[in-house]
């Protein structure tokens, strides 16, 4: 392999990452700190966080359940996040009685509350199941949240809030999914382990918890 090429290849690939973070933290770290307060209203009092992608969009998905079950970084109680892909049998059952398209969707209708969070994460955003899913979700009255690609995509307009990455590579979407994911574990926990009236009044608190996120990207 031509040594020269392989380092031009690596450097454009880590300027597209830095260029989609710096957009990333300028545009929607407000977005990421609002849903983690939301999280933080909603899996303690008994809610449920449903996720799903395809892929490497799945290991991502997953990766976010296994922070809420588990733990991100400090000691909370766990938290109920179900990983939808990683239901095999379901999967693999749903997939042969009635289609690849309604593998997710089912496992929706059968696992989500009204106030329950589902999360549906696609580089492309055309994923049809992935759509599905968040069209059933919506119909039941859960809140869905997408991370895709750039816009305009279906998926951005299928759920009721959207995070787009900003970047033509797929594999640059995908890393900066997963900077997504974390702050919005981060955010979960500042907002669980704040007292709830002081989040309500402190005014600012959204500014500084931006400011403590745009910290730990620098």
């Amino acid at each position: 392999m031509n040594e020269a090429l392989a380092s031009e290849a690596a450097h454009r690939h880590c300027q597209s990452l830095q260029d989609a973070l710096g957009r990333f933290r300028r545009q929607n770290l407000g977005q990421i700190i609002a849903w983690g307060g939301h999280l933080a209203a909603v899996l303690p009092v008994g809610g449920r966080l449903l996720a799903a992608g395809n892929g490497g969009s799945a290991a991502q998905a997953q990766h976010l359940t296994a922070e809420l079950v588990g733990r991100y970084r400090d000691e909370r109680p766990a938290r109920s996040a179900i990983a939808l892909h990683a239901e095999t049998s379901s999967v693999t059952a749903i997939g042969n009685d009635y289609g690849f398209d309604q593998i997710f969707a089912r496992q929706v209708e059968a696992h989500g509350r009204p106030g329950d969070v589902l999360v549906l994460l696609s580089t492309s955003g055309g994923s049809a199941n992935l759509i599905s899913a968040a069209q059933t979700g919506r119909a039941a009255g859960l809140r869905v949240w997408a991370m895709t690609g750039p816009r305009p995509n279906p998926l951005a307009e299928a759920a009721d809030e959207t995070l787009c990455i900003d970047a033509d590579s797929t594999a640059t979407v995908q890393e900066a999914h997963l900077v997504a994911v974390h702050l919005l574990c981060e955010a979960f926990d500042l907002a669980s382990a704040a007292p709830a009236p002081a989040v309500r009044r402190a005014p600012g608190a959204a500014a500084a918890q931006a400011a403590a996120l745009r910290r730990r990207m620098s």
